[in-house]
Parts: structure tokens; C-alpha cells; sequence
């Protein structure tokens, strides 16, 4: 709890990953990667209850091991592959309102993006918390290589042309304006904000920058390669 408010964590883990089989629970520096983001939730000073919405027992027992909640479990129906987490985090609201749990933010942490600071939860908390028109959080990195400017697309006859077809022609990384890019480290929301747009994002939603070195998600076997490798840069 912060200022009054009651903080609720939802970190969404459906079994079904397709890209790297049971990939929240893989081990990573010496830990189910799952753990990871759990540990840090509970660091928060203002989290009030950690949750983990899956529909998996085996990630179940895993996340209770490792400090999470896990008073019901998420139906199969919003674990599929097309699945929007959006669904998962209005049902966690519902489920926990019909056990009598109020909450007035959401936090929003994605195991797949493990590489937070130690303070990065809870400045982002503060952050939302005094920024009064604020309704909803993203965590955002800036974009370097792969900037919108510089980003191309194959057409059919095999040319290539700017992916947007109007951008400014520029030279060098360094010409293009900054660009930025909403890594899973942490999304917040009022909770009638959320119901109402089922989106982190609104008209005022804030952003929360992040560094270079965090700019990573795991989707497949380089992104758990390349973010276990900072993890022991970073951590040990």
C-alpha cells in the first residue's frame, strides 16, 4: 500500500509457450525464471499481494514456491496462444472482487522481462502515484537499431522499400529522433481505468524510462541467451 492505495501485482504465465517450451519456469542464473520477477514484487514496499495468473499446476507450484499467491487459476479459455493478457488481468480483478479483495492499482510484471533494477517497481509506482492526471504506467526503452526510420519492408517483387513509406531519408542512426519501445519491466493501471479500456494505455498514460541494458524480452532461445547473460553481469 502506498498513499492509501492497495496495490495488486498480476504476473501472467500461461503454459502453452510455443517458442521456448515452458519457458517461465526455466532455469535462469539458478532459478525458475519466474522466480525472478516474484522475488522482486515481494521487494516492493508497496505491493500489497503477488499473484500469478496461470493455467498451468506445474507453473502454479513453481510460483507458490517462490512466494506468489495463487487463490484460483486462470482458465484455459484465456491461456490460448491469441489470448489477449488483457483478459487475464480483467479476470484476476473479477475473481478477486468476488472474494471480497479491493484493489485500486494493477501492476503488470512480465517474467519474460526479468532484467529490473532492485528500485525500478516501486519508482514506478511513485511516479504514477504523483503524477495526479495519471491514470495508467509503461515502462519504455529507447529505440536504437531498429529505429521506425530505418526499419524496411520486401515487397513481392523481392525490393525493398521504408516500411513507412513517408519517413524522412536519413543516413546514419544518429539523425533519427527518439523512438521508444514498451518493454514488459513493469505496466500500471487504476483498476476502473483498466476495466474501462482493458489497455495500459489511455490518454493518460506515463512513461517510465529504462536502460539500454534492459531493453530485452525473452521470445526465443538468443533473447534467454542474451538476457541470462546480463543477469550475471548485473546481478552476481
Amino acid at each position: 500500500m502506498k498513499d492509501g492505495k492497495t496495490i495488486l501485482a498480476i504476473i501472467p504465465a500461461r503454459g502453452g509457450s510455443k517458442g521456448i517450451p515452458e519457458k517461465n519456469i526455466r532455469v535462469m542464473c539458478g532459478k525458475p525464471l519466474i522466480a525472478w520477477t516474484i522475488e522482486q514484487a515481494n521487494a516492493s514496499r508497496y505491493i500489497d499481494t503477488v499473484f500469478v495468473s496461470t493455467d498451468s499446476a506445474k507453473i502454479a507450484n513453481i510460483a507458490k514456491q517462490s512466494g506468489a499467491v495463487i487463490p484460483f487459476m486462470r482458465p484455459v479459455e484465456l491461456a490460448q496462444d491469441d489470448s489477449p493478457t488483457s483478459d487475464a488481468v480483467v479476470h484476476a480483478i473479477h475473481q478477486f472482487s468476488n472474494e471480497g479483495k479491493q484493489f485500486d492499482y494493477i501492476v503488470l510484471l512480465e517474467p519474460t522481462s526479468p532484467l529490473r533494477k532492485p528500485e525500478d517497481i516501486d519508482n514506478a509506482i511513485e511516479l504514477i502515484l504523483d503524477t495526479p492526471d495519471a491514470d495508467c504506467l509503461v515502462s519504455l526503452g529507447e529505440v536504437h537499431m531498429e529505429h521506425p526510420m530505418i526499419v524496411k519492408r520486401i515487397q513481392e517483387n523481392g525490393f525493398i522499400t521504408p516500411y513507412i513509406p513517408d519517413t524522412q531519408k536519413i543516413h546514419q542512426r544518429q539523425q533519427a529522433d527518439q523512438a521508444f519501445f514498451p518493454y514488459g519491466l513493469v505496466y500500471i493501471s487504476t483498476v476502473p481505468a483498466f476495466l474501462k479500456n482493458r489497455s495500459f494505455y489511455s490518454e493518460r498514460t506515463v512513461s517510465y524510462l529504462i536502460e539500454r541494458w534492459q531493453n530485452y524480452e525473452i521470445d526465443d532461445e538468443v533473447d534467454f541467451f542474451i538476457i541470462e547473460q546480463l543477469a550475471n553481469l548485473k546481478w552476481r
